[in-house]
C-alpha cells in the first residue's frame, strides 16, 4: 500500500489528493491511502467538522481507510454528534468488507486500481476520460466525493448505463445528473445488475461471521445481478448470479453450499 502524503486539510487538498490517487492508480499501483481531514489542521478548533466528515466518506471508500495528522483525528474530540455521524460512515465499509475484499482481490491479480478513473471501465465513452473529481469503487460502484464546503449534492457524470443510488435507491441514466447525497456525505451509485454482499457490523474485521452473508441486489432494468465473494483462507474468488424470479432474485447456483447462509433482498427503491 501506498500513501498520499501530507494533505492540506482543506477542500482544494482533499480534491487534489483525489487527482493525484487516480493518476497513481494508472501507475499500475492497486492500493493507496490517503490521511482523512488532511494532515495540516493544528488543532481540534481549526479542523473543518465538515471537511472532516466529506473527507472521512471518500476515505472510508477507498481501499485502505486511516484517519491522520496534525490535529487530532479521534472522532470523540469533536463531541457526541460528530463522533455519531463518524461512526455511520465507519460503519458503511464494515458491512460492505466482503465486496472490499473480493475486489481488493481481483484487483490484485490483474493490475487494477481499487480507487480507479472511469475510463479504466469504459474505454470506448469519451465522457470518461474527461472526469477528475470522481471514482469507481471496484468495478460496480461510483463514488462522487462532497468537495465544497457546506455542499450537499453535485454534478455528476455518469458513464453509459442505468445507475442506482445507494443511499436513495433512485436510479439514473448515463450523462450528467445533479444528485443529492444522504447520510453518508457523499454520492454513492451501483452498476445496474449487480449483487453487493454485506457483513453483519462487528467490532473488528477479525470478529466477522462470514457464514452470513446479505446479498444486496441493485437492479431497475436488470433480470440478471452478478457479483463476487472472497472468503478470507480462500484461494480464488467466488462468481454470484442471481435471477429474478417473480418479484424477487434467486441465487442460480451456490458456489459456497454449506459454508455460507445468504438472506437475498432487493436495494431500497426496487421492491
Amino acid at each position: 500500500i501506498h500513501w498520499g502524503g501530507d494533505a492540506e486539510s482543506t477542500d482544494a487538498g482533499m480534491a487534489a489528493e483525489l487527482r493525484g490517487g487516480l493518476s497513481f492508480g494508472l501507475s499500475g499501483f492497486s492500493f493507496w491511502s490517503h490521511d482523512v481531514g488532511g494532515f495540516t489542521a493544528t488543532a481540534v478548533d481549526n479542523m473543518d467538522k465538515d471537511l472532516f466528515a466529506r473527507w472521512l466518506a471518500f476515505g472510508m471508500l477507498s481501499s485502505h481507510s486511516r484517519c491522520h495528522g496534525e490535529a487530532p483525528k479521534e472522532p470523540w474530540s469533536y463531541g457526541t454528534n460528530f463522533m455519531d455521524k463518524f461512526r455511520t460512515i465507519d460503519e458503511l465499509k464494515y458491512k460492505l468488507m466482503p465486496y472490499v475484499y473480493a475486489q481488493a482481490k481481483d484487483s490484485s491479480e490483474h493490475g487494477l486500481p481499487m480507487v480507479r478513473a472511469l475510463f479504466v471501465e469504459f474505454p470506448g465513452d469519451p465522457g470518461s476520460w474527461n472526469v477528475e473529481d470522481e471514482y469507481l469503487y471496484g468495478s460496480q460502484m461510483l463514488v462522487a466525493p462532497l468537495l465544497h464546503n457546506g455542499e450537499t449534492s453535485r454534478q455528476v457524470y455518469l458513464p453509459p448505463g442505468t445507475w442506482i443510488d445507494y443511499q436513495s435507491g433512485k436510479a439514473f441514466s448515463g450523462g450528467w445528473q445533479k444528485i443529492e447525497a444522504g447520510t453518508i456525505p457523499a454520492i454513492i451509485l451501483v452498476r445496474d445488475g449487480t449483487v453487493l454482499p454485506h457483513i453483519a457490523l462487528a467490532q473488528s474485521t477479525a470478529q466477522m461471521d462470514w457464514s452470513k452473508i446479505e446479498l444486496t441486489v441493485f437492479a431497475k432494468d436488470a433480470t440478471t445481478a452478478k457479483g463476487s465473494i472472497f472468503l478470507p483462507g480462500d484461494t480464488e474468488a467466488h462468481e454470484l448470479t442471481l435471477t429474478k424470479s417473480g418479484d424477487s432474485f434467486k441465487l442460480d447456483a451456490d458456489p459456497l453450499a454449506g459454508k455460507v447462509h445468504w438472506e437475498i433482498h432487493l436495494a431500497k427503491g426496487a421492491e
